[in-house]
């Protein structure tokens, strides 16, 4: 194992396990992959989700830093190339990174002090954070927020979103304030019983779980398989988290799959159906802090930038469903009611959660986005 520096470690959010030799932000566990599919550790190795945040008065923030690739395969620069500050919901600063050490100085906008800024890294060239000076003031890492783990395939990962800032976890994170550990694995995240007990040694104030599409193509699983494996996943996050409101986003639409059966018979419409039955099943069985987005009508064929996979407009609307989801769902669990989903949308965010308003990401306003989750 190696060490990250220490000086900026404070700052640092979304880095929930330590680091590897060669993975310094590794978004599962170094000391377990023996256990993990291949690709899913591929997938780890990308620091998605990982960023600084901090609040100060200081006018700007030099950070010296040092990246390792330059392959941004198949995303190109959304994988992420820029720093990019983000601060009263609102981008204020955006700069491209260099390859191998790099010192860069970031603008942190006329926010007032209190305010935190979200500094957004270059995920997609591996980077390693060294220091970080304020100039012209000073600056203290931000308060803690709720932590959020949000398990999920692709779209959680935040395929193909123009860059780490516009995936719809890092929307809802912002739009929600909640601390977001991202666990999305693109082409993988098929329900790995590795990763549910990753998920449950973690401390979390909310889960979220949206797989399934991987389970129709990169590794095609049966019907019986989806629903058994969900069952086991489940059984396993709530060894960790028996109370922890666990948020289920049924896998989203995509057109060539919906009615076409893959190799064992199964059809994403059908995969879709056994989340949501599983869900269902077990919220009437007596799981009150499990909830259900259902994921079919929440974007439509041509939010999806390449026919698969949401682009920034797909993954707002993705944010918008699921950020409600998520509030709801912890309100619920903080008042200690028995929530069901009919309870997701609609309800007011709780103290605990600073919810900004914005531009640049705001939340489409489209009556399908509150209907498409109702349980």
């Amino acid at each position: 194992m190696s060490s990250r520096p220490e000086q900026p470690e404070p700052f640092i959010r979304g880095a929930a396990f330590p680091p590897a030799s060669d993975v310094p932000y590794p978004r599962a566990n170094p000391t377990d992959t023996a256990r993990l599919p291949a690709d899913v550790w591929h997938a780890a190795a990308v620091p998605v989700g990982v960023r600084l945040e901090l609040v100060g008065d200081a006018e700007a923030i030099d950070i010296a830093y040092r990246t390792t690739s330059g392959n941004l395969g198949y995303r190109g620069d959304g994988a992420g190339i820029t720093f990019s500050v983000w601060r009263g919901g609102r981008k204020v600063c955006e700069e491209e990174a260099v390859l191998g050490d790099g010192l860069i100085r970031l603008a942190l906008g006329s926010s007032p002090a209190e305010k935190p800024a979200i500094i957004y890294l270059p995920e997609g060239m591996q980077p390693l954070v060294q220091s970080l000076t304020a100039v012209k003031g000073e600056i203290a890492p931000a308060p803690a927020l709720p932590r959020w783990l949000a398990y999920g395939d692709w779209t959680t990962q935040g395929w193909i979103a123009s860059g780490p800032a516009q995936g719809w976890a890092a929307i809802a994170a912002r739009k929600t304030g909640l601390n977001l550990v991202n666990l999305g694995y693109a082409g993988a995240g098929r329900g790995e019983i590795a990763c549910a007990e990753q998920i449950a040694a973690l401390t979390a104030e909310i889960i979220s779980i949206s797989y399934g599409e991987s389970c129709w193509s990169r590794i095609p699983h049966s019907i019986g398989m989806v629903t058994e494996g969900f069952h086991g996943f489940l059984d396993v996050v709530r060894q960790g988290h028996p109370n922890t409101p666990v948020v289920i986003v049924s896998p989203l639409l995509r057109p060539d799959a919906e009615v076409v059966p893959n190799k064992l018979g199964a059809s994403l419409a059908e995969i879709r159906h056994a989340f949501e039955s599983v869900t269902r099943d077990r919220i009437i069985g007596g799981d009150t802090t499990l909830s259900l987005v259902t994921g079919e009508n929440i974007i439509e064929a041509d939010h999806l930038a390449d026919g698969i996979h949401p682009g920034d407009e797909g993954h707002k609307r993705i944010a918008a469903t699921v950020g409600k989801a998520l509030t709801a769902a912890v309100k619920s669990a903080g008042d200690g009611a028995e929530g069901t989903q009919a309870d997701v949308i609609g309800i007011s965010s709780p103290s605990m959660f600073k919810v900004e308003s914005s531009d640049d990401d705001a939340y489409p306003s489209s009556d399908q986005t509150a209907a498409s989750s109702l349980y």
